[in-house]
């Protein structure tokens, strides 16, 4: 049981917690029994636990156990992002890179995609990659940094982190494969990113 709930923590970004309400109200939300879940997320939520926050925002924003309110959703994200959670300052970030709820703000999508990619999150990481590669909100065409995102999100198991970082190292030279490469291997989370663009990083 202590091992199914610390699983289902992990796949919705939370951090582990001695707290015995949010461990039953997690597990009651990965069943799909929302009701129960909301009994035991919502008080702790109220009291300012950032998990629970984030998972009660996760029940606005999906419409599980309450009615879909986006507004409701960016609220209690936001106040879980505050609190420096990694998976709610991604969802903060994704609403104002689509206007979901907020006005729509790339430059504050960028500034919290950089605070969860900074934590490791790779949802995070993947998305600055594409940020970088496609020159996009506001942020430089650099390839090294795409590419090193990439390398980091691939070794955190997300999907397709890989295959954008194969495709982009066939336009790509060796010199630059090797720069990103080390990038990836010599950060850590809590280390601050990467952001000034590399010298002949643009791809063809």
């Amino acid at each position: 049981m202590k091992k199914q709930i610390a699983a289902t923590m992990l796949w919705l970004g939370l951090h582990a917690s001695s707290l015995a309400g949010l461990a039953e109200g997690v597990l009651a939300y990965k069943e799909q029994h929302y009701a129960a879940a909301l009994k035991e997320i919502a008080p702790l939520a109220r009291a300012g636990n950032a998990d629970a926050e984030h998972l009660l925002g996760l029940m606005y924003y999906m419409g599980h156990g309450l009615p879909r309110d986006y507004k409701q959703a960016f609220r209690w994200h936001r106040k879980a992002a505050l609190q420096g959670l990694p998976a709610a300052e991604y969802v903060v970030g994704a609403m104002y890179y689509t206007g979901n709820a907020v006005p729509q703000d790339q430059a504050l999508a960028v500034s919290w995609f950089r605070k969860a990619a900074g934590q490791g999150h790779p949802d995070a990481q993947y998305a600055l990659g594409l940020m970088y590669r496609y020159h996009v909100a506001g942020l430089p065409e650099d390839a090294v940094l795409a590419y090193m995102l990439w390398d980091l999100a691939a070794a955190r198991g997300h999907r397709n982190a890989g295959e954008q970082r194969a495709d982009i190292a066939r336009r790509m030279t060796e010199a630059q494969i090797e720069e990103a490469q080390r990038l990836s291997r010599n950060w850590q989370p809590g280390m601050p990113l990467p952001s000034r663009p590399h010298k002949s990083s643009s791809t063809s």
